[in-house]
Order: structure tokens, then sequence, then C-alpha cells
């Protein structure tokens, strides 16, 4: 190893050891984006409540549902009947998210599933559009520049207390049929303006509980203050029995599988190994010299067998023995169809034609034409013409080739 090559060995390493303290002790940037995934532990992830809900919906069971969308899974516990079906298993479908993450076809068969007398729990700040035309729902978003939003119990008998979250929660339902829905809670900004923010809506036998506030179920307001007290009154909503918990997507699925996800996930590491691309790019670019002597050239040697059969060809050419080429060429068509297909060609009859046109996929016709002239010019006691050698040549090349 030459000392240049050292060198730079040497400032690569040290480079990399200062990015290395340089970000060691700083502080981390928190990351707020709402994923509500199970296994995130920011401030809006569902870590928190992924440990303790069991704690939360006590004496229920709790089965999660991650690898099937929401139809897939219903649909399997579907029994049909001749007069009415009904399903497996009887509780509550669980979901908790940013936004409407639910296509149409599973929002048909959840309808379906709680028109059965089962129910549908969903916290999101937006729903599926046909959820909210079937249910007579509206949403609105009155934003506002709030320091804090005061969310509450309809009824105060669950819980009378307001918890304050400093974010602002603009999105409530602003139209709802108050024939048959049940409002279950509130939101209200620093104005004292009430918004429905929770509601219960009947469908058919079974019950849909709608909730926009999907912040409360995070790690952040979870382990904030009292504000676990808000989760559990919303969630003494959920009827006894099984739950089933809708987690796919929120589990980080979108995790890359690289093996470098976690250099490039911190911003020291990462730098670093752009540095040492760069650095070895570099030591390429400047370094890359040739170190052997220029190979010469060899002119490969002539192919003599082929100078020497086309000397030969043109000597029996000239000599006009076309019997003799035709004999060759007739050697040289057998030899190559038993190598090349298998096939027997000590006699050329229609056991032959139909074997060469399987095996070679020519035209039966050719074959056959080709094999008739061969057959020809064997019983031929006559000199063959330069005609003939045509002929045959034509036909052995439509074959072959």
């Amino acid at each position: 190893m030459s000392k240049s090559i050292k060198i730079y060995i040497a400032i690569l390493v040290f480079i990399f050891a200062l990015i290395l303290l340089a970000g060691h002790d700083g502080p981390k940037n928190i990351d707020w984006s709402p994923t509500y995934s199970v296994n995130d532990k920011i401030p809006f992830g569902l870590y928190v409540f992924d440990k303790e809900i069991n704690g939360l919906l006590k004496k229920q069971k709790i089965e999660r549902v991650s690898a099937l969308t929401p139809y897939e899974f219903l649909d399997s516990k579907y029994v049909p009947d001749t007069i009415v079906g009904t399903y497996k298993i009887k509780g509550t479908f669980f979901n908790i998210t940013e936004f409407a993450s639910i296509d149409d076809q599973s929002m048909k068969e959840l309808f379906y599933f709680v028109s059965h007398g089962n129910s549908a729990f969903l916290s999101m700040k937006s729903f599926p559009k046909p959820l909210l035309d079937s249910l007579k729902i509206e949403l609105d978003s009155g934003f506002e520049h709030n320091d804090s939003t005061a969310v509450f119990m309809a009824n105060k008998k669950l819980n009378s207390k307001k918890y304050y979250f400093k974010e602002p929660l603009e999105d409530f339902f602003s139209k709802i049929d108050t024939s048959n829905t049940t409002v279950l809670g509130y939101h209200e900004n620093y104005k004292n303006k009430k918004r429905i923010d929770f509601i219960k809506v009947p469908y058919v036998n079974g019950y849909f509980y709608l909730h926009m506030q999907p912040a409360a179920f995070s790690n952040f307001h979870l382990l904030k203050d009292d504000h676990y007290q808000y989760a559990e009154s919303v969630l003494s909503y959920v009827p006894k029995g099984d739950v089933f918990w809708y987690t796919k997507g929120q589990n980080s699925e979108s995790i890359s599988g690289s093996p470098l996800r976690y250099i490039l996930s911190q911003p020291p590491l990462k730098w670093a190994l752009y540095l040492s691309l760069i650095g070895i790019l570099i030591f390429i670019l400047f370094n890359a010299k040739r170190k052997q002597r220029i190979v010469p050239i060899l002119k490969p040697l002539p192919n003599l067998t082929v100078d020497f059969t086309k000397t030969i060809g043109n000597l029996y050419y000239q000599e006009g023995d076309h019997d003799t080429i035709i004999d060759k060429k007739i050697i040289y068509f057998l030899e190559k169809i038993r190598n090349e297909y298998m096939i027997d060609t000590s006699k050329l009859d229609d056991d032959f034609i139909k074997k060469l046109h399987h095996k070679s996929g020519k035209e039966e016709a050719d074959i056959r034409d080709l094999v008739s002239l061969i057959n020809e010019h064997r019983k031929s006691y006559h000199g063959s013409l330069e005609e003939d050698l045509i002929r045959i040549n034509n036909a052995i090349e439509k074959v072959l080739h």
C-alpha cells in the first residue's frame, strides 16, 4: 500500500470520527407524524395503547387483524344460510387511524356485519364517504388558531371533566340525523363553541360508534397528566364482548427492507456514509491509473478448414461432378439430423418425415419434397445435372434454416 493511499484512508477515518462525535450528543428531532402505528413510540404512535388495551377494555377478548382487509376478515367469518346468513363471530370491529383507510368493498361488508347485531368503533379524523352518506352525516373543519381545545363527554355522570389538548381539534360532525343519533362527546374551542366529535348511530340491529379524536389514544395523551381518563371514558362505550382491532397498515409495514435503513435514518451516520462514498469516488478518479503494460492485440488464426472445404467444393463444381457434390450435401444433411434431432436416417420413409416434422417444426410438405428428391437421386443411374444440384441444395436449405 502506497503512502498516498494511507493518507487518504486516514483522512476519511478522521472525518468519519468527527461526524460521529458531532452528532452523538446532539438533540434528536421529535417526529410528530400521526402514524398511529402500534410499533411507534413517537408522540402520535399507538405503542402505549397497544400495551395497555387489555387494561382499558377489561375482560374483553382482543383479536388483532393485521394481515387481511376488513372485507377478507369478515367475509371469512360469514356463514351463508338458505334463509339468512350469520357470522361465526360476534363483537365490535375496532379501528384507530388518522384518515379513513377502509376500501368501499370492506365498507359494504362492515355494514353487513353491523346489521347482524354487531358494532363498529371507528376513531379517525375523516370517514369513508359511503359511511357518511348511509348514516346521513356531514363533517366540517372549522380551522381556528387555538392554544388549546377542550374535549369532554356528553354524559356528565360518566365523566364531567374537560381535558385540554394543545393541538387544535378542528374536525367535527356538522350534521347528524338527530332522530336516531346519540351524541356522546364534544370538543370546545377558546370561544366556548361546542362541537360534536363523538356519536352513536344505530344501523339495522347494530351500532356505529364514530369518534373524531384519534389523538386521545396516542402515546402523547395517554402519558400526559390525566388524559388517559378521557380515553377510558370513550372506550367505556365499546360494547362488552370480543373486539376485532384492525391494525393493517399500523404495524410499520412501510419500513424499508434495506440493510442500510438504520444508517440512513440517523443523520450523522447518513452523512458519514455519503462522505465515505464521495471519498472513495475521488480516490478512484485520481488513483485508477493503468498498472500493467498494454496487452498486444493478437489476430485470431484463420479457419483453414472452411477454406479447404470451399476449395474442394469449387474443384468438384468446376469438374462438373454434380453427383459427388449432391452426395456430400445429403451426407451433411443426414448427419445434422441425427446429431440435432436424434432421428434414425437409415430409412427415409413416412415415419422419418413425421418425426422430423414434429421435432423441427418445419413444413411437412417441404420435408416430403426433400426426401423425394434424395430417394430419386439415390435410384437414378444417370449422372445428375446442375439443375438437380440446385433443386436439392434449395430443398436442404429450406429444411435446415
